[in-house]
């Protein structure tokens, strides 16, 4: 058995909650194996009543959720270059002893994961894309912020969004990590539902203003 989060739309900030969900794993590295358990993570979650799920992940059965991987959803960055997501993440971060590793931008995902100096450059203390520099806290928000701007260029994808109540990625693990592409997901219905997800996504401060609780 394991347990992953599905992540589902919240009205109150930061608009995404997750629910941890018990479920049969089918062990081993292969697509097919993954699509197992897949499988096995949305029929559990259905007996909790969230039944319209979407795995997004490389690994999804579904098109939809294969463009919506992070390896996947491309950008244009204010310099006109097209960057997934996941490379726009690994080439930003900026560590106490180098970065932003801004040539991970024209690798490909795999390998801008991969690289090493984002393991042998001490802690992450920033984030910089666009000439903007982001903090560390809250944890996710920059990412969730670079997986949203994505997000925002690609209107067709936000429409298939709205036909789900939550999202699912089997491979993420929050004993090993904060971001996830299905965590982004459920924060964009969120904000769509309300009418915020166009002011959010004006800038930096008024992103970041929306992740805060409201009093």
């Amino acid at each position: 058995m394991a347990k992953r989060p599905v992540f589902v739309p919240d009205e109150n900030p930061p608009h995404v909650r997750e629910l941890e969900v018990e479920f049969q794993w089918h062990p081993g590295l292969s697509r097919s194996q993954a699509q197992k358990s897949i499988q096995e993570l949305h029929g559990a979650a259905r007996e909790h009543g969230l039944h319209r799920l979407l795995e997004i992940s490389s690994r999804s059965s579904t098109e939809l959720g294969n463009q919506l991987s992070a390896f996947h959803l491309t950008l244009v960055a204010d310099s006109g270059q097209l960057i997934s997501v996941e490379c726009a993440y690994q080439g930003s971060k900026v560590f106490e002893q180098g970065g932003p590793y801004q040539d991970l931008y024209q690798t490909t995902s795999k390998a801008a994961k991969q690289d090493e100096r984002l393991r042998t450059s001490g802690p992450i203390v920033a984030f910089e894309f666009d000439g903007v520099r982001w903090p560390t806290q809250p944890t996710t928000a920059f990412y969730d912020w670079l997986y949203l701007s994505a997000l925002n260029q690609h209107p067709e994808l936000q429409q298939h969004l709205l036909d789900h109540d939550g999202f699912t990625d089997i491979a993420f693990n929050p004993e090993k990590s904060a971001a996830c592409q299905a965590r982004c997901a459920a924060m964009f219905l969120t904000l769509h539902r309300k009418g915020l997800f166009q002011e959010a996504m004006q800038d930096q401060q008024h992103f970041l203003r929306t992740l805060q609780p409201e009093h």
